[in-house]
């Protein structure tokens, strides 16, 4: 593999990382924004900050699940790589386009498989790796709407007899703390999948041996790619997820972020990559469904289910096609 191949490859992973940031921006600001408690440019610099700085909170066991616990080691080359970035830049511009808040993780791993099932079947996935992070695409959402429902109806059962004026201008304030946090988890968990994936080439490419650690530079790329795209901000998905599933005020929005951030630092710190997208959502329809179940609009929630139910298996199609592609001409 040239040193040419290793630069092209990277630099593509840092621009998935980008639009992973880009695309999920929403995720962190949309309900900051939609309870009005900051202006979406702000809202983006402190969720933009907060993505950085989680670099100094996590370690690296979602990378090292993505980069060695996906796909068999022995099947990654350039040509799978080159593949899978392809695959999930691809659906996360589609989605994008249509201000459909799909999950960039799991765009990430319908690509891994596709590419790695184009070059020598199903016997280069690894099993126990992909179906633990498939099975998140419902436990993340569900754990999230576990915890926004419970949160909500515990902040619900505590303010009972403080007035509403006084319980928004509380959870106003708390709000810059709920989504600080979220957004620690989002950078935690999304930046080191791209990690993995350099990771993976610097491997494939002999570049790094099995047991060398991922090189500081790698991280801070990383994390510094994953804020910028947020920075940035997909502004076309902020809408559906602050205020088409539900509305919400500052007092729903700190419980949803908070129920988000439980459920993203526990799987960070399990090494699971789960989707930040199904997260958030899972925590807003929770918070939403505490009110009453018409103050979810199901409808637009079931066209999110069904964009997450599509991901995995067209993220692997366009991958499949880009690895044939990248065998004739990368």
């Amino acid at each position: 593999m040239s040193l040419e191949v290793i630069v092209f490859l990277v630099a593509l992973a840092l621009a998935f990382d980008f639009m992973n940031g880009f695309h999920d921006a929403a995720n962190s600001i949309a309900t900051i924004v939609s309870t009005r408690v900051l202006r979406p440019h702000w809202a983006v610099v402190w969720a933009a900050f907060f993505n950085f700085a989680a670099l100094a909170v996590f370690g690296v066991a979602v990378a090292a699940t993505v980069g060695k616990g996906i796909i068999d080691a022995a099947a990654v080359d350039h040509y799978v790589v080159f593949g899978a970035l392809v695959g999930a830049i691809a659906w996360n511009v589609i989605t994008w386009y249509y201000g459909i808040p799909s999950s960039s993780s799991h765009a990430l791993i319908g690509g891994l498989a596709g590419a790695a099932i184009a070059k020598g079947g199903t016997a280069n996935l690894v099993a126990s790796g992909f179906f633990k992070t498939t099975a998140a695409i419902v436990l993340s959402p569900a754990l999230g709407f576990a915890l926004g429902s419970l949160l909500m109806l515990a902040v619900s059962w505590l303010f009972a007899r403080a007035t509403p004026r006084r319980v928004d201008r509380w959870f106003r304030r708390l709000q810059f703390v709920s989504a600080a946090f979220y957004s620690l988890g989002h950078g935690g968990n999304d930046a080191q999948k791209t990690m993995g994936i350099v990771w993976m080439l610097l491997l494939a490419a002999g570049t790094l041996g099995a047991d060398d650690p991922l090189p500081v530079w790698v991280i801070l790329a990383c994390y510094g790619a994953i804020a910028l795209g947020t920075l940035f901000g997909g502004w076309r998905i902020v809408k559906t997820m602050g205020q088409r599933i539900t509305r919400l005020k500052p007092v729903g929005g700190f419980c949803a972020e908070t129920s988000g951030a439980i459920t993203l630092f526990l799987a960070t710190g399990l090494g699971i990559p789960v989707s930040t997208t199904h997260t958030i959502t899972g925590s807003i329809v929770g918070v939403g469904s505490v009110r009453k179940l018409s103050a979810v609009r199901w409808g637009v929630a079931g066209t999110i289910v069904w964009a997450w139910i599509l991901t995995i298996p067209c993220s692997a199609f366009i991958a499949a096609v880009a690895w044939w592609v990248g065998q004739r001409f990368l």
